[in-house]
């Protein structure tokens, strides 16, 4: 039996186990939406191809699956770069299936012809440095193995966003049914080497340290190695501190918890390594310029460094471990903490420090972190009042970071996730929308007014599919970050960072959405009795000063 090349697209992604793609149509690719037509792959209709890209990462990311997007050719490809370029540096598992013009016009300037030839635009080399794979499917012979290439792609530990795109008149041909038999769509679990002797490696470093820390990343959240990362905390008394996309890999309200590491953050996690530590544990953690202060070399100077991950490029990338280890973190702990308890290894004495809890910043000594506080209160108040209305089961996508990571106490009954990839503005709604579709629990955006004019409009995707969605959205009329740079930095000489908001209560209204506007701690009281946070959709405008700016420098 022969069935079209657009029919085995849709049953490839279905055997992916792919439930949602989303996207917008177009002429070039209307074969391929026709043959979703009968599939139980649901197809989300975005108000923005960048829109969809960023739904199909935050999909990505709140179910550890493979997700998609689909776009026509042209400007319904181009409009994805920013969305994929964040999956790519987050790498996330994503299918880019885009259109193309028929191959027998390329290189005749067809319209939205995106080929490379005859002047046309080169979608091929628009998108290969963002991309773990990418390909023009211009015939059916070599269709198998192209498919194939990407879902091992797709599949793999260290896996990225992968794109194919495929003329109109290919979506068009007649293939065999028998080709589905061998399409290759499952992880192939290859024998687990056990890392005994990289475990002894470890544990002899341990022992022989006197203040070890674990500096956890992102990489123990794609592992599932919380627990365990918690377990070798505890069994050891070894403090932990976290990237900013780590946040919550150990509850934050432990009190071997020091917070996340990095310039925009006021816990006291760098005096504690620069000033105690002898061994740092890097697990799944990448010492990029947020989380180093900016490569600072007091935080490594005199210390012995373990570092384990699974991306071999991440190994020694910026500095040189004692014992540098390429593999699963999940397993390694696993064998870490076998030995560990086999030898009966004494528990660490911690040095004196202030819990990272906010129970303890009345008697704090950062005199920074409460100069912060006093300057935004309002925004204190109300990630308290979050943190008590959802102890757990929420997911909270930010692309604000400064406030979340000093005033969020995140455990791993939540699931925080930073916009920390390419750090775009106008992620946080499409991202929290995506995940919904992929997982049941409340969602939470949290952006400012700058980020949300860019994005503010796939709302109405979450009121077309009826998808709760809570927005958070931190109003100071200003691109805050700038402002704040051009103060510190370029002698308040302020140039296009200030403008206009609408009114925000029309525009909900206009929406058919909930508002809540909040200007003081009084205001906070009824938020969570006044608004359906769990089922609704809701938009919540908080109020700042925009000359009121964080401490912190972001000079280079």
């Amino acid at each position: 039996m022969k069935i079209t090349v657009s029919e085995l697209i849709v049953r490839y992604i279905e055997r992916l186990g792919i439930e949602t793609i989303f996207g917008m149509p177009g002429a070039h690719i209307l074969p391929v939406y026709d043959s979703l037509y009968d599939s139980k792959v649901k197809s989300v209709l975005a108000k923005h191809e960048q829109g969809a890209a960023f739904m199909a990462g935050g999909c990505a990311r709140a179910s550890g699956k493979i997700s998609a997007c689909i776009t026509t050719a042209g400007p319904g490809a181009t409009n994805l770069v920013t969305g994929i370029a964040n999956a790519y540096a987050d790498k996330l598992p994503i299918l880019v299936i885009t259109g193309e013009t028929s191959t027998h016009i390329f290189g005749k300037g067809g319209l939205q012809e995106s080929s490379g030839e005859g002047g046309a635009i080169d979608q091929y080399a628009l998108f290969k440095g963002i991309t773990r794979y990418n390909k023009v499917v211009e015939r059916t012979d070599y269709l198998v193995n192209v498919l194939n290439q990407a879902s091992r792609i797709l599949l793999s530990s260290s896996s990225g966003p992968v794109l194919l795109s495929f003329p109109y008149n290919i979506q068009k041909e007649l293939v065999d049914e028998s080709t589905l038999e061998q399409l290759k769509t499952s992880k192939h679990y290859y024998s687990k080497i056990a890392h005994t002797q990289s475990a002894a490696a470890i544990v002899e470093l341990i022992k022989e340290a006197n203040k070890p820390v674990i500096i956890a990343g992102y990489g123990c959240i794609c592992s599932s190695a919380e627990d365990l990362v918690t377990e070798l905390s505890n069994t050891l008394n070894i403090p932990v501190t976290t990237s900013l996309k780590g946040k919550g890999v150990i509850n934050e309200d432990s009190a071997l918890s020091l917070g996340s590491l990095g310039v925009t953050s006021y816990t006291n996690a760098y005096d504690y390594i620069k000033d105690n530590a002898d061994l740092l544990i890097f697990l799944g953690a990448s010492f990029n310029e947020r989380t180093s202060y900016l490569w600072d070399d007091k935080l490594l100077q005199k210390k012995k460094i373990i570092q384990v991950d699974n991306n071999e490029e991440q190994l020694e990338k910026v500095f040189t471990a004692d014992i540098a280890i390429k593999g699963d973190i999940k397993e390694v702990l696993i064998n870490v903490l076998s030995d560990v308890g086999a030898q009966k290894i004494h528990k660490k004495k911690l040095a004196p420090y202030t819990k990272f809890s906010k129970q303890k910043d009345a008697n704090a000594v950062d005199n920074n972190f409460l100069a912060f506080k006093e300057k935004f209160p309002l925004v204190e108040a109300f990630f308290i009042e979050l943190e008590k209305g959802f102890t757990r089961g929420i997911m909270v996508f930010d692309d604000n970071v400064i406030f979340a990571q000093n005033f969020f106490n995140v455990s791993n009954d939540n699931r925080y996730y930073s916009n920390s990839g390419i750090s775009s503005l106008g992620h946080a709604i499409p991202a929290a929308i995506g995940a919904r579709f992929s997982v049941n629990k409340p969602s939470f955006a949290i952006l400012g007014d700058g980020g949300f004019q860019m994005c503010c409009m796939e709302i109405m995707t979450a009121v077309n599919y009826d998808i709760p969605l809570n927005v958070i959205m931190f109003n100071n009329s200003t691109m805050g970050l700038i402002r704040k740079n051009q103060f510190q930095q370029y002698d308040k000489r302020f140039i296009n960072c200030d403008f206009i908001n609408p009114d925000y209560a029309y525009l909900a209204k206009s929406f058919g959405i909930q508002y809540k506007k909040i200007v003081s701690t009084d205001d906070l009281n009824g938020l969570f009795s006044e608004l359906d946070l769990i089922n609704g959709i809701n938009l919540v405008e908080i109020m700042i000063d925009k000359d009121t700016f964080p401490t912190y420098s972001s000079k280079r």
